[in-house]
């Protein structure tokens, strides 16, 4: 059954999010974005992740990524839709994804009947992901569900990992942690390589952040006070909480057939490389078991 260790949402947010990363991380994903003329990692990111929005401007996309800095998205979003619709981009995420599942996991396994039976359980909870209030989730909800399953059980990923992102920010907003503090108290508790670099933002507003955070009895030294970590741990509980919904229309059973179905298939992503070790959730993927 469900490790009672770790919340249940968590424990399937770490079995299944390397199944979403391969949007931007695997080589394939990349050159199907490039072959329409979109050049650069990040303006890559920006435009196959906020595809499912429309052709939206910088400031809807600020506002739902919610940690990068406006100018950061304002480099992308909105002139990225000139070079490419996102019509044509969901359709090139769709392809690059296809052509990199396929690469990593090889013509059996996703012809075979174990990764049919992910697909079917992880799209079951993910047709129970909460998108009230959850810009990003109810795009992708919208969206046309694929019909391989390597592709259901990628869209279902995404749409959970976003319904979860959503109910995350949320939490955030109702903590008074602004996107900057909320990097800050993130990083001060999973430090993370650049963290600040990769999302936009100067020394300055780091500084003025951790000055804040100070003032309120959240940061002590170079790490979290007892108050900050409290904060922390209130947050990411509140925030599986919220993301639960999806795996109580699933069952505890099912729940863990996904993740032992999906762990051979997220082992091979993460040994090709469509999972950055280092990744600015701090997340790690559940280990295999054996």
């Amino acid at each position: 059954m469900v490790d009672q260790r770790e919340h249940r949402a968590r424990r399937m947010w770490r079995a299944l999010e390397p199944v979403h990363a391969v949007t931007y991380f695997a080589p394939e994903s990349r050159a199907a974005a490039e072959a329409l003329g979109v050049r650069g990692f990040w303006r890559g990111y920006f435009a196959l992740r906020a595809a499912p929005l429309g052709p939206v401007p910088a400031e809807v996309v600020t506002a739902l990524f919610h940690t990068f800095h406006p100018a950061f998205v304002a480099r992308a979003v909105p002139a990225v839709w000139d070079v490419a619709p996102p019509e044509a981009l969901l359709r090139a995420r769709l392809d690059g994804v296809d052509a990199a599942l396929r690469r990593l996991l090889g013509t059996d396994v996703v012809a075979g009947p174990a990764l049919a039976e992910a697909a079917g359980i992880a799209r079951e909870a993910a047709l129970a992901a909460p998108t009230a209030g959850r810009g990003l989730a109810a795009a992708n909800a919208a969206l046309d569900w694929p019909d391989a399953p390597h592709l259901v059980l990628w869209h279902a990923q995404t749409l959970l990992r976003e319904s979860r992102g959503d109910g995350h920010t949320a939490v955030l907003l109702a903590a008074g942690l602004d996107p900057v503090e909320a990097l800050v108290v993130f990083d001060a508790d999973v430090p993370v390589d650049d963290l600040r670099e990769r999302r936009g933002r100067s020394a300055e507003e780091w500084a003025a952040a951790r000055e804040r955070l100070t003032r309120r009895g959240l940061l002590a030294g170079s790490g979290l006070s007892d108050a900050g970590r409290a904060l922390r741990a209130e947050v990411e509980a509140r925030t599986d909480a919220l993301a639960d919904v999806s795996w109580q229309a699933v069952g505890d059973a099912r729940a863990e057939r996904l993740v032992e179905l999906a762990a051979p298939l997220v082992a091979a992503i993460v040994s090709g490389g469509a999972f950055l070790d280092r990744n600015p959730m701090g997340l790690r993927p559940l280990a295999p078991a054996g």
